[in-house]
């Protein structure tokens, strides 16, 4: 029995892969800043080509959920505490070169980081604006007839200035287009059902994965917060904080550059290819984080299948529904949708990386459902999932990949809700 299902994991592991195409390993080849994991900033730069739609079948409609764009940092804590930590250590002469230009740089942006704490930059409007002219141009079908789009956001700022920026956009593609914007307690629950001001409240149990009874098996390098520290300190000796810690923060700073236009501040003190090194190690610790939440999406997933439901039977005429929220939702979502194999949950780590990459939950991040219909009305409704633009797999069975019947998608979706709703009550 352990042999069976040892071969239909590797099955399904695969089949998950084809939504994905080169191996995790060989995509960091190509692009290191992948390793940045949820800090990779949304690639805007990479066309892809896309299955075409099977014959008398054209998209009318596109369910979506997308992640902020590109913003400072989450919290002021990491300014505030490499600002404590900096001008100690250039007050006790402790910094090496390397680090008194670091800290030179730092201390002339660091009035600007503290007043940007949390809040989208113009590259994260930029990546919306990019993803919405491209879900555009790659389905004029749905759009050229101009209609009516629902778009709804957390209550978080940097959503709401993304939702601002893709809506634009969608409206200079086409004036036709009429879109309500939402930012609001009473749509919280389609967009982030976990947020505090939420008034439906939800329990849904929580899982581990299963390769954390194996992670000592795992044999990462732990070395690069020890030799990021190397590089800025001479001596920690007086400084406060634990050293990997402090490292840690650096790594951090290092990824978040990017976003915020001020990549080069830190020189060589951690270089991308360091990065690489230690994404798989990286890459298990985010997998726990976006696995364990995974069923506090579900009201997500059914508000998906309640509007997608309205549209098909007549009820409401949308073109597009539009979700702008957080990481901490889309990853679990994604989990839970089974995405490219994300659901897979694996006992060894090594194969989690072939199941799930922390850089599909980046900066923008984004699931696009593309709904089809025949000519002929007898037809089948088919959908089609894109995960960050490209064509993805789901676990719902089909013989015509990357399409799904809807009844199919539907029905596998709903019998898991059920499942799980069961399983919260008992």
């Amino acid at each position: 029995m352990k042999k069976i299902l040892s071969i239909l994991f590797l099955v399904l592991m695969s089949l998950s892969m084809w939504g994905q195409g080169k191996s995790a390993m060989d995509q960091l080849k190509d692009d290191p800043r992948k390793a940045y994991g949820n800090d990779y900033p949304y690639p805007t730069h990479v066309k892809t080509v896309l299955t075409k739609a099977p014959k008398g079948y054209k998209p009318f409609y596109i369910s979506h959920y997308a992640r902020h764009g590109s913003r400072y940092y989450w919290t002021e804590q990491l300014y505030k505490d490499l600002d404590t930590l900096l001008t100690l250590a250039h007050e006790k002469h402790l910094l090496t070169t390397q680090g008194e230009m670091f800290y030179n740089k730092f201390m002339a942006a660091k009035d600007e980081l503290m007043t940007g704490v949390s809040e989208l930059t113009q590259l994260g409007w930029e990546q919306h604006q990019s993803i919405a002219r491209n879900m555009y141009n790659n389905f004029p079908e749905v759009f050229k007839k101009g209609g009516n789009v629902l778009a709804i956001s957390s209550l978080s700022g940097r959503c709401v200035i993304s939702m601002s920026a893709f809506c634009q956009e969608l409206v200079q593609c086409n004036p036709k287009i009429e879109i309500r914007e939402q930012s609001s307690r009473f749509t919280l629950d389609g967009v982030v059902p976990t947020d505090n001001q939420n008034p439906i409240k939800h329990k849904f149990p929580r899982v581990k994965p299963r390769f954390e009874k194996n992670r000592d098996q795992f044999q990462g390098d732990r070395s690069l917060s020890e030799k990021v520290m190397s590089r800025v300190f001479t001596s920690t000796e007086g400084l406060p904080r634990k050293v990997r810690r402090v490292g840690g923060d650096l790594i951090n700073l290092y990824t978040s550059l990017p976003s915020i236009n001020h990549e080069g501040m830190m020189g060589d003190i951690v270089t991308d290819e360091e990065l690489v090194s230690r994404w798989e190690e990286s890459n298990l610790g985010s997998y726990s984080w976006v696995f364990q939440p995974q069923y506090d999406m579900i009201p997500i997933l059914e508000d998906i299948i309640k509007k997608a439901d309205a549209v098909i039977s007549g009820k409401t005429k949308r073109i597009s529904d539009l979700r702008f929220g957080h990481d901490t939702c889309l990853g679990p979502l994604t989990v839970l949708m089974g995405i490219n194999g994300a659901d897979l949950d694996p006992e060894n780590p090594y194969d989690v990386k072939n199941c799930y990459q922390n850089w599909e939950t980046c900066k923008a991040a984004n699931i696009q459902l593309i709904f089809y219909r025949s000519k002929d009305k007898s037809k089948d409704i088919l959908v089609k999932c894109l995960l960050n633009g490209e064509e993805a797999t789901l676990p719902v069975p089909t013989d015509n990949a990357p399409y799904y019947k809807w009844s199919d998608f539907r029905n596998y979706y709903l019998e898991k809700v059920r499942n799980k709703k069961q399983e919260a009550r008992d």
